[in-house]
């Protein structure tokens, strides 16, 4: 009988369960001088789920830039602060505040803000 091997898929996207730890890593980017963009979801939410693997694809190409993931339900008091109101919400942040907000799964523009947002 052959062993099944367990396939462990990497990712570079930082799930935020807590507001002290998005202080932190927050903070610590803002330290390094990391860009930041967090993409706010919730388990429920279709359009957040479809949007996930894209953003972990975009993870592993922007290897300079801090991807956190934040469940809307599960650390509320972050989604409050950046005045989170519809899911999937995407908030592209420099110097530890947002720059730019786009609300919605739109792949594309996305791309395209992440783009620009990095190489701006």
């Amino acid at each position: 009988m052959e062993r099944q091997k367990k396939i462990v898929k990497k990712t570079r996207v930082i799930k935020v369960c807590s507001e002290e730890s998005w202080d932190c890593y927050v903070t610590k980017a803002f330290k390094q001088g990391c860009p930041v963009v967090v993409h706010f979801s919730a388990s429920w939410c279709t359009p957040s789920r479809a949007m996930s693997p894209f953003f972990e694809e975009l993870a592993l190409q922007y290897k300079y830039v801090l991807f956190l993931s934040v469940d809307v339900d599960e650390a509320k008091e972050v989604a409050s602060k950046l005045e989170i109101k519809a899911m999937p919400t995407f908030v592209l942040m420099k110097n530890g505040a947002p720059n730019y907000k786009l609300v919605g799964a739109n792949p594309v523009e996305l791309s395209k803000r992440i783009k620009g947002f990095t190489y701006g």
